[in-house]
């Protein structure tokens, strides 16, 4: 690494301009006197102490000798944590302190600047609005998900990273999403096999994403998002509110669906999947299609867990598979 590159460094881990200065004269000519390390360095007397105690404090320079006069570098492992963590906490304070700036600000301005509470965003800005979202969102993502799509190169890959973060990812599908052809296996069960909660209604009313508690993108209605390619970004305010009490109200009364992961005891996880695309709305020709299996294979499959579960119809099947746990 070369010297430029090094200062850099220290500098960005918070380490003074006259601390690094002796830092570099340390890792050229230490074990040396401290005297000889300050003449290096162009330091002496009171700023040569000062600079030379905060690489000690850092964790990156101590004596090399019982004496103290003689001092060189130490491995900086420790000291390194201690400053990076410093660092990241100075920054989230930072982010903090920010943040609660402009919130303040936007409360106070709120009827001189109520305009910039709602974004219309068109056209090819969608998609990389759509992708800094995913990328900051921090705990939860709550989400509407319905056709038609936006094309978004690498929508799924971006949604496993975010859950790969941690982040919570919570989505209520309508039954279009798991008939639409190729979605179910190449988009929602990877991020359900990765750890998102998913479940199923009908419909949706409207295609929102919801970030934390900071904002909302949403289109006013599915057929538009068709037509005009837009959407929505909702500020904190009562139209937020209000999306996210409908998400909670929406997600009590959806059914949990849980793709192919789990396998419970005497049942084959094809025929599970085939019981939550079912339970899930999924008409045959969808559900023939999903497993790759002909209208005919199903419904044997079909006359099958009928069968096992003692049921005369696909209602009671239903509620019987619900029972047994398959579901």
């Amino acid at each position: 690494m070369t010297n430029g590159r090094l200062d850099e460094a220290l500098r960005l881990l918070g380490i003074g301009e006259t601390a690094r200065r002796v830092y570099l004269a340390l890792l050229e000519l230490a074990p040396a006197p401290l005297s000889s390390i300050g003449t290096a360095a162009g330091l002496g007397g009171t700023e040569l102490a000062t600079a030379y105690g905060e690489l000690v404090d850092a964790g990156l320079a101590s004596a090399a000798g019982e004496g103290g006069d003689v001092v060189a570098p130490v491995p900086p492992t420790a000291g390194l944590e201690i400053l990076a963590r410093h660092r990241a906490a100075e920054l989230e304070e930072s982010r903090i302190a920010v943040g609660g700036a402009f919130e303040s600000f936007r409360r106070q301005r709120l009827a001189a600047y109520n305009d910039n509470l709602v974004e219309v965003v068109t056209g090819d800005a969608v998609g990389p609005r759509m992708r800094h979202a995913w990328a900051s969102a921090r705990e939860q993502i709550r989400q509407f998900e319905s056709p038609p799509y936006f094309p978004l190169p690498g929508a799924t890959d971006d949604a496993l990273a975010t859950l790969a973060r941690g982040v919570t990812q919570r989505v209520v599908y309508s039954r279009a999403s798991l008939e639409h052809p190729g979605h179910l296996k190449e988009a929602i069960e990877p991020c359900i096999e990765a750890g998102e909660h998913a479940r199923v209604l009908p419909s949706v009313p409207v295609k929102l994403v919801i970030i934390d508690e900071a904002y909302a993108l949403v289109s006013l209605s599915i057929k538009e998002a068709d037509v005009h390619n837009s959407m929505l970004v909702v500020q904190p305010c009562g139209l937020l509110s209000a999306l996210v009490a409908l998400f909670e109200q929406s997600w009590q009364n959806a059914l949990p669906f849980h793709g192919h992961t789990a396998r419970p005891g005497g049942l084959a996880p094809a025929d599970r999947r085939l019981l939550w695309l079912l339970a899930g709305g999924a008409s045959d020709d969808v559900i023939a299609r999903e497993m790759g299996i002909s209208r005919r294979t199903l419904f044997r499959r079909l006359q099958v867990l009928m069968a096992r579960l003692g049921a005369a119809n696909r209602f009671q099947m239903a509620l019987q598979a619900q029972r047994s746990g398959w579901l």
